[in-house]
């Protein structure tokens, strides 16, 4: 991609839209920002636009003229009507990924799914640096993919999280390794359909070529269905039995490749779906040149990352569970199951269009009760009236109040809420932090 010279226009100016900016100064493109917030109101926005001595103007329709390229950070819409418009006259609408592609070294595993891609993305760069393999890890996770230009490596492995608003804007972005966990109903409110969610995850897929590997979830029908949408070799991941290649599971015990890898129980990290996503990344890493030892050595020393389903302190006798991230109804019923009862699950947030009938089952089986907090929370009473006792908790501070002083010890108290976090939060990294902060700040029960 020739950059030297063209007008650009990045959309949204957080990491994602700084780092692109970063990188088409550095090829050589004329750049200018926009976000529909004002500098004033973007962390770090004069200080940044200032270095790069680049101009900023609050987003409107008339933004999107003038320019040859548009580059969309992941939380910009890629059907807006000015940039439905903008292709229409020929401009190229481009997310940060694709920007990326062309400038990326090294080779490429891509990890997409409604849940489980933080863990499975951690849990191979894990596995690869405990190898000592050349590895960096970002996309959805940490680092933008164009703020790993620069550290990107011939030989070296580039570990990416991709989402689908990620996904949704790629055409050359190619993973050497594509790999989906699963897909759920999530982002509704973004993709408008589920049949759209899932075609946008499958972009993954379609750009490989032959000699890529697609891994995917057996169990899963619309990760198998991308088996034939794919020129990569398919290989399989099962929680469920023995796959033809790849990894599955029989009775307790992990087989990759037709030989044992390790048993269920030897996994450090708790729930049945990270099974699942240890099999998924095993297959990822021995594509990736890994022995079967040397990965479930990893295996065994990894850690839950923060904000999934991870351990926060027992107080009074009460364990303290942060999923934070669990930011759809499905990411809330694998929490939920990680748990045999004593629940006291704190939910809502901002709605993204989803279903929370599904809930109802489950919470009626293992929880004393739903906490329920932010904005969608008279709709998720609406639809689990009746299942669960519900307290109208309205905020987590009140909900973790409650929580502590109706508990008893053996019981847990886990944040899932099933809902994005934009109500009362700016991310849900900051709303498991809270969490974490207000469940420290606890007394021990007398």
């Amino acid at each position: 991609m020739e950059l030297n010279g063209i007008r650009a226009l990045v959309v949204g100016l957080k990491k994602s839209g700084m780092a692109s900016a970063e990188l088409l100064v550095r090829q050589g493109a004329r750049v200018r920002v926009t976000d529909l917030k004002g500098l004033e109101l973007l962390p770090g926005g004069y200080a940044f636009v200032s270095r790069l001595d680049i101009p900023f103007r609050k987003q409107s329709h008339e933004t999107f003229e003038d320019c040859d390229l548009i580059v969309l950070s992941p939380d910009v819409p890629a059907d807006l009507a000015p940039l439905v418009e903008a292709r229409r006259r020929g401009v190229c609408v481009i997310g940060e990924v694709e920007l990326a592609a062309p400038f990326l070294l090294g080779k490429t595993i891509g990890i997409t799914g409604s849940n489980g891609k933080t863990t499975t993305t951690s849990l191979i760069g894990h596995i690869l640096q405990g190898a000592g393999v050349p590895v960096q890890v970002g996309g959805n996770i940490g680092t933008p993919v164009t703020a790993m230009v620069e550290s990107s490596r011939p030989g070296q492995w580039n570990v990416l999280e991709l989402s689908s608003f990620q996904l949704e804007t790629i055409s050359e972005f190619r993973a050497h390794i594509g790999l989906a966990l699963n897909v759920t109903q999530n982002h509704l409110d973004r993709h408008h359909t589920f049949e759209n969610y899932a075609a946008a995850k499958g972009r993954l897929f379609e750009t490989q070529t032959r000699g890529d590997y697609a891994i995917l979830n057996a169990c899963d029908p619309v990760c198998a269905a991308y088996a034939g949408r794919t020129a990569a070799r398919v290989e399989w991941f099962s929680g469920k039995g023995k796959v033809s290649a790849g990894a599955g599971l029989c009775s307790d015990k992990l087989v990759l490749d037709g030989k044992l890898l390790m048993t269920a129980g030897e996994i450090p990290i708790r729930g049945r779906h990270n099974v699942e996503n240890v099999l998924a990344a095993s297959v990822a890493a021995a594509r990736a040149g890994v022995d079967g030892a040397s990965i479930a050595a990893a295996v065994r020393t990894f850690h839950a990352v923060e904000h999934r389903l991870e351990f926060v302190r027992t107080a009074g006798g009460i364990d303290f569970y942060n999923d934070s991230k669990a930011t759809s109804v499905d990411a809330t019923l694998k929490a939920i199951d990680a748990f045999p009862g004593g629940l006291w699950v704190i939910l809502g947030g901002k709605d993204k269009g989803l279903d929370y009938a599904a809930l109802r089952l489950p919470l009626a089986a293992r929880a004393h009760a739903a906490l329920l907090v932010g904005a969608a929370a008279p709709k998720i009473a609406a639809q689990l009236q009746g299942a669960v006792p519900l307290v109208d908790s309205q905020t987590i501070q009140a909900a973790v109040a409650y929580a502590y002083a109706h508990g008893h010890a053996g019981d847990t108290v886990l944040l899932a809420p099933a809902c994005a976090s934009f109500d009362q939060f700016e991310s849900y990294e900051q709303r498991g932090r809270v969490f974490k902060q207000i469940v420290q700040g606890l007394p021990e029960k007398s």
